[in-house]
Parts: structure tokens; sequence; C-alpha cells
């Protein structure tokens, strides 16, 4: 079962960056689809970047152009650039596979955009 642990989250001003990383334990990484998802306060877990096993990327309308998501397969890392970060971005931001995998939710990294 493989398991995720995200990080990179952090509080930042409107307009501003952040690249989030997710590393992956377990073999069998580079196969899988990966996504991250966020849940904001009051609000379901939602998917907002995907990329395939074979490098194919797919963004929610809300981050486009914005966000880019990367991976990694030789560190079984998956990444989130995170540019001109809005108010409204502000959530625990997570990693998993697409579909994902109810056991492997990891903690989140918590994304806060505030002045």
């Amino acid at each position: 079962q493989v398991q995720f642990v995200e990080s990179g989250g952090g509080l930042v001003q409107p307009g501003g960056s952040l690249r989030l990383s997710c590393a992956a334990s377990g073999s069998m990484f580079s196969i899988y689809d990966m996504g991250w998802y966020r849940q904001a306060p009051g609000k379901q877990r939602e998917l907002v970047a995907r990329i395939s096993s074979g490098y194919g990327t797919y963004y929610a309308d809300s981050v486009k152009g914005r966000f880019t998501i990367s991976r990694d397969n030789i560190k079984n890392t998956v990444y989130l650039q995170i540019n001109s970060l809005k108010p409204e971005d502000t959530a625990v931001y997570y990693c998993n596979r697409v579909p994902y995998y109810e056991g492997s939710w990891g903690q989140g990294t918590q994304v806060t955009v505030s002045s």
C-alpha cells in the first residue's frame, strides 16, 4: 500500500507562489496516475491537478494557468507549483492516486493565502 507525505505549504500573500511536494513510499509509483487534491474549510475535497503515468496533465478550471503539476519517478515524488495565489486557494492540499485510494491519504499540507 502506497503512502504519501505532503510538504511545502505555508502562509503567503495574494499573488505569491509555493511549491508543494509529495513523497510516495512503496514501489509501482511510476505506473500510477497521480493527483493533487485540496479541501477548503466547509467544502468537499476536490481534484485540482492530475498527471498520468505518461506525463499527461489535467487542471481544474479554477487553477488552470496558475498551477503546474510534475513528477519525478526516480524520487517517487510529485510536485505542485502554485503561482498567483488567491485567497480562495486557501485549503489543505493532499496528493493521492487518481482515482484516489482511501487508505493512502496523508496529513496534507496547509496553504493559507492572506494579506
